[in-house]
């Protein structure tokens, strides 16, 4: 009896350090898809989209080790440690503080083509109630990615009728199923705009200069390759895994050279940057650590709780982002859970560094 409690005892002790071993394994290369480029190794960017679950388990394990008072405790933590650094890129912790008065307030919202709002059949109607909400959130800018109107509509005079006081810029693609692309909305002064094409995608990003009130920036709205996957297709459709991995491949390989293009065009820019909009990728990834260089994350800086974007698999998946330079400060950051895309639309307000906040 002795003998086989002693055999059980080593095969549990043997059975947890394995399950140790593998996640703490798992979240130590997730750290690793920041710095690796996903173009040479592309699975690295599976790992980092995993953090955030399977930081969860390595935290349970590592509290479990303490009751079991298990060697592997030292392993978990150890695996643990970067995520002090990191977790706040995913929730953050913030009491209320002092308001500071803001001088501008930024909108990006990816609006799903206006076909994935909850009670919506007709995407003319999502479209009408989707400026009726952005309108609401009384914005100095306004930036759209995924946006579409059928082939009959004119956008300008579209855009006019939905968003007068505000100046246009866009740039879409016609094809047989309608008109789709990038729109930047400003109520401030427009002074230079152009776009920076994505070879081979139907994504890519506009560019804008837009005088603020001391200063003048260069806005990116970007849109990166997207994954193009369909979850329910994923269960149901013969061959479905198959090309599950065939457009994450793709994807995965895409994005870095989008954001080198990008970057390119930031620092040939004559004024200072921000970077925003859907970038398809999660904040412990290749992308996200390129373009924050040289500028501080909106939701880090002023969020509060999560700050997940993508809602079909909230709260794992934050993918749009506002990237702003010391230009600006932010002070409020708020991601609005209303059901009118499979995107939530992020909202910030900033004072510029310039300007006395007081």
């Amino acid at each position: 009896m002795a003998r086989e409690k002693k055999k059980r005892h080593w095969l549990s002790r043997l059975s947890f350090g394995t399950v140790s071993l593998f996640f703490a394994g798992l979240l130590l290369l997730s750290y690793l898809s920041m710095i690796i480029d996903p173009a040479k190794a592309w699975f690295f960017t599976l790992f980092g989209l995993l953090y955030f679950p399977v930081l969860v388990v390595v935290a349970l394990l590592f509290v479990w080790s303490l009751f079991r008072r298990s060697r592997m405790r030292g392993l978990l933590l150890l695996a643990l440690l970067p995520s002090f650094f990191f977790f706040g890129r995913y929730y953050q912790f913030r009491t209320p503080e002092e308001s500071t008065p803001a001088t501008v307030r930024l909108v990006s919202y990816n609006v799903g083509l206006f076909a994935h709002g909850d009670h919506f059949s007709d995407r003319e109607v999502l479209a009408d109630s989707v400026c009726a909400y952005l309108k609401k959130t009384d914005a100095d800018i306004i930036f759209l990615q995924e946006f579409y109107l059928p082939n009959k509509m004119d956008i300008s005079s579209w855009l006019k009728r939905h968003f007068p006081g505000y100046s246009a810029d866009y740039y879409v693609l016609t094809g047989k199923d309608g008109q789709f692309g990038n729109v930047t909305l400003s109520r401030r002064p427009v002074k230079e705009k152009g776009k920076i094409d994505f070879e081979k995608s139907t994504n890519l990003a506009l560019w804008t200069d837009i005088r603020l009130d001391s200063t003048t920036l260069r806005f990116y709205n970007c849109h990166f390759e997207s994954y193009n996957i369909s979850l329910p297709n994923l269960v149901k459709k013969d061959g479905a895994v198959e090309e599950t991995e065939r457009k994450m491949r793709r994807s995965i390989h895409e994005r870095p050279a989008q954001v080198a293009e990008v970057l390119k065009g930031v620092d040939s820019a004559p004024v200072r940057s921000v970077v925003l909009g859907d970038f398809n990728d999660n904040p412990l990834s290749y992308t996200y650590f390129r373009l924050l260089k040289g500028r501080r994350d909106s939701f880090v800086e002023a969020g509060k709780g999560f700050g997940a974007t993508y809602r079909s698999l909230w709260p794992l998946l934050r993918i749009d982002y506002i990237l702003y330079p010391e230009d600006l400060s932010a002070v409020t950051y708020k991601v609005d859970k209303v059901h009118y895309s499979d995107h939530y639309p992020i909202i910030a307000t900033y004072y510029e560094s310039g300007r006395n906040p007081r």
